[in-house]
């Protein structure tokens, strides 16, 4: 009966007749879940809110309130548990109506076991499949994903390894550059994993004076240092059970690096002045726009934490290096910041859609999000046009007339005019710069594809 797909799940069970709730938890546990009985409405309720159960086994008939309004207050919940409604010969209707109400499925009285359990294990797989199902929907239809919108090949490959890390216990590392949205890639790491329900904490260790950052961090008893009045509770005290995203982590001194790879080993910090170590569960999230690697060579960076932290790495790729997301970022912006407006503008006329994906955006997404936020609060129209964009966006070279200033290939060393694979190397660098490294819009003036133009990069 075993199943690894649902095993460990927890299952609660509401029934006021004692010896069926007793068999039925027996039956559950044999099957490798988690089970627990109550004999009321009430009782389930709270448990649904303190244990948080992936599957309700409920009566119709209960004392006081009845197994129909539990099932109501569980769909009610932000992530309702299935339900299996039993019930005897007498109340099917109410069954139907359960089924109505939101249930997964009924079972008549007396029960028989084998069934029960090959039903249960069923609602709780087709529950799973469902879940899957709407997760990868939100990747390959490019319908919001926690926050981040793409669909170019590296978006989707970025939003797959979210999926696949998440689960997981380890720390992650993301890298990518300022403004590509670093922290939106660790809150879905967390959204995605089972820690969901725990808090995020996200510290930009940059923000924090080096001599209050152990005090952050771990907390301190009373007394500890000089205006240490009372305890209080650090950072990683306050992510128990959750995640901790430490932003810009190669601003943490080496110190302190040292004291959470001590944490990333085996969970214990001491609050300044403690006599005694705590135990804390939070999975550490780490963040940067620098090179952690060259960073150890540099003597920086500790390069044992180094290899602890990059164990998972989650790359998010610069705004240039996805141009082909750019119309759909402008929609889902633009339809942001008309609503918060309340502003009529419902798109973007050509030459500023041209100009958006012509731009370089060296700020990444967070500049992107400005220079829309910018364009309606300007626009007086019903579309956004090019004057409402930033100067430096219009300014930028809207279709360069790449040959207007192309350098007269030079001579080599012995006088030889350059072949022209040379030549031809020298043009597409002239172009690439014209742009601003933008690769679609230089393969696009080339007149090439952009496989051929990373095949003639090198």
């Amino acid at each position: 009966m075993n199943d690894s797909r649902t095993e460990g799940q927890k299952i609660l069970i509401v029934e006021d007749d004692e010896g069926l709730a007793d068999l039925l938890a027996d039956e559950i546990t044999d099957a490798g879940f988690e089970a627990v009985s109550v004999a009321s409405a009430e009782d389930a309720e709270v448990r649904l809110v303190d244990w948080e159960p992936d599957l309700v086994v409920s009566d119709l008939r209960l004392p006081g309130a009845s197994g129909l309004d539990l099932l109501k207050k569980a769909a009610g919940l932000h992530a309702p548990p299935a339900f299996l409604v039993i019930t005897a010969f007498g109340t099917i209707s109410q069954a139907v109506e359960a089924l109505k109400a939101g249930a997964d499925d009924f079972l008549t009285k007396p029960l028989d076991l084998e069934h029960f359990m090959h039903r249960l294990v069923r609602i709780l797989e087709t529950r799973r499949l469902r879940q899957e199902v709407d997760r990868f929907r939100q990747i390959f239809e490019f319908d919001n994903f926690h926050g981040m919108y793409g669909q170019s090949r590296s978006m989707r490959i970025l939003f797959d390894q979210i999926l696949q890390m998440a689960p997981a216990s380890g720390p992650v590392l993301i890298v990518g550059e300022s403004g590509t949205g670093k922290e939106l890639v660790a809150r879905a790491v967390h959204a995605e994993s089972d820690r969901r329900d725990g808090p995020f904490i996200a510290v930009n260790c940059a923000g924090i004076p080096e001599n209050l950052m152990e005090s952050e961090f771990f907390g301190h008893t009373p007394g500890a240092f000089t205006g240490a009045g009372k305890s209080r509770q650090g950072l990683f005290e306050e992510a128990n059970g959750g995640t901790l995203l430490l932003d810009e982590i190669a601003e943490m001194p080496m110190g302190l690096q040292a004291k959470l790879l001590r944490i990333l080993q085996d969970g214990s910090i001491r609050p300044i002045g403690a006599n005694r170590e705590k135990q804390v569960d939070v999975r550490i999230l780490a963040a940067t726009h620098q090179d952690l690697e060259q960073e150890v060579n540099n003597g920086l960076f500790r390069q044992d934490l180094f290899y602890r932290l990059e164990t998972f790495t989650l790359n998010v790729p610069p705004l240039r290096d996805r141009a082909e997301d750019i119309e759909l970022l402008a929609g889902r912006m633009l339809t942001r910041f008309a609503t918060q407006m309340g502003k009529q503008v419902h798109g973007f006329s050509d030459e500023a859609l041209a100009l958006l994906q012509q731009y370089p955006f060296p700020g990444n997404v967070r500049e992107f999000q400005n220079a829309l936020e910018r364009a309606v609060t300007f626009c007086t129209n019903s579309q956004i046009k090019p004057e409402d964009l930033p100067a430096r966006i219009r300014d930028n070279a809207k279709s360069p007339d790449a040959m207007a200033d192309f350098p007269i290939p030079a001579r080599g060393p012995d006088n030889r005019l350059p072949t022209l694979a040379e030549v031809e190397k020298q043009y597409i660098a002239h172009v690439l710069e014209k742009v601003g490294g933008n690769k679609k819009r230089a393969a696009d003036i080339l007149g090439v594809a952009r496989r051929t133009l990373y095949r003639r990069l090198g």
